[in-house]
């Protein structure tokens, strides 16, 4: 760009050395930049973080083994827990060994477990391996993420505990002992069995992790 004292100038300029020609182009390319900022801006607005009480989105997503499953059609056999998770997160990694376990315990009559990854079936896939993941595994849209999206999520591990009427009970963000243990108390009220310890006494579990 020729400043404004240099000997070539020949256009008449700003006193902050832009010229005529390239200033309404820059211009135009800030507007648009701003534009975009204020619609993605207002998207994230209307994004609603889903809560304990709130009514759980419909949703319909393909597993690991190609088998489709829909929450409506999986709330009219009972509850639903739906964890999503991403295959490179620590506090994943530490959690979903404990919902496995709260899925060997309570799964069944009716009761169904449900992982929703946020990565491709290959990844997802050596995921469950690793960590001895037996519960379906679902993929949700990686370019839109569009089910993760639909509940608001702002980080993972997060997990719903759904009833048949679609009211979210739980809503458990990060590791949350306390809500895991919640959990296994609706579960086990549901079933109408007793309720087992979920941690051992000799294990080091915290109170919480954040996502």
């Amino acid at each position: 760009m020729i400043g404004w004292n240099s000997p070539h100038h020949t256009s008449p300029t700003s006193d902050y050395g832009l010229s005529t020609v390239n200033f309404p182009s820059r211009y135009t390319e800030a507007m648009g930049i701003l534009r975009r900022l204020t619609r993605w801006k207002g998207k994230q607005e209307q994004m609603t973080n889903i809560v304990a009480g709130n009514i759980a989105p419909n949703f319909s997503l393909k597993s690991l083994d190609d088998k489709e499953y829909s929450l409506n059609k999986l709330m009219e056999r009972g509850p639903v827990v739906a964890a999503f998770f991403k295959t490179s997160c620590p506090v994943c990694q530490f959690t979903f060994p404990f919902l496995e376990r709260l899925y060997k315990r309570y799964s069944g009559d009716g009761v169904t477990f449900i992982g929703i990854s946020q990565d491709d079936s290959r990844a997802t896939k050596t995921f469950a391996k690793e960590y001895g993941l037996t519960f379906p595994m679902l993929i949700d849209d990686e370019n839109s993420y569009m089910v993760s999206n639909a509940y608001g999520l702002t980080s993972v591990p997060t997990i719903f505990l759904i009833d048949m009427e679609g009211n979210v009970k739980v809503s458990c963000m990060g590791f949350d002992k306390k809500e895991l243990e919640t959990i296994a108390a609706e579960l086990a009220e549901h079933k109408k069995v007793a309720l087992a310890p979920l941690f051992c006494p000799d294990e080091i579990v915290p109170a919480n992790k954040p996502g």
